[in-house]
């Protein structure tokens, strides 16, 4: 049987908790990143969420990718490839205290991404959250589809994902991606 997804009320202290990561991946990775951005519904403040942080962390080229490759499985992440989506890497934790950052902590749940600065896909992330942080209807209906969706999917996560792709492809139409792109992300949402 398939966990149910849960959408739980935005938490204020999803971006604290962003924020110490931040602080981590900029002492491993610092030199090597163009920026760090805290992406996904966890960063509108006010909008419900799956209470996992989704955070970018953004490159200029190959060559510093590779740096933030190995600093990143220096820190306990194993590296998962791009996963159908071009210029974005993803990475995994194996366990809770993911980063390793000798603390001993254990970190809040996190998806963790390496994107080239200027991507389709940092670009679809950035737009979304922007789109959302600035206006509060537009947050509030996306996060009654969440909801919805989340109890009607029955726990299939490619199905939650799907679900949501109408809704946030005419938000990106609205924040000028071109039709080509929108086209790309919605089939990449699609269950395979």
């Amino acid at each position: 049987m398939k966990q149910m997804i849960q959408v739980v009320p935005y938490d204020p202290s999803w971006a604290g908790q962003f924020d110490e990561l931040k602080a981590v991946y900029t002492r491993a990775c610092g030199p090597y990143l163009a920026d760090i951005q805290h992406v996904g519904s966890t960063s509108v403040p006010g909008l419900p969420a799956k209470p996992i942080l989704d955070i970018d962390l953004v490159v200029t080229g190959e060559e510093a990718f590779r740096q933030v490759r190995n600093a990143l499985e220096g820190l306990g992440y194993t590296f998962a490839g791009d996963q159908g989506i071009p210029d974005r890497y993803a990475f995994r934790r194996t366990h809770d205290q993911v980063p390793e950052d000798g603390s001993g902590r254990h970190w809040p749940p996190h998806h963790l991404y390496c994107c080239m600065e200027g991507s389709v896909a940092l670009r679809n992330h950035l737009m979304l959250r922007d789109a959302l942080r600035r206006d509060p209807v537009l947050a509030s209906v996306y996060g009654s589809l969440k909801k919805e969706l989340a109890v009607l999917s029955n726990g299939d996560i490619d199905a939650y994902i799907e679900g949501k792709s109408a809704f946030i492809a005419s938000v990106l139409q609205g924040e000028g991606l071109s039709r080509k792109e929108i086209a790309a992300i919605v089939d990449q949402n699609r269950k395979k």
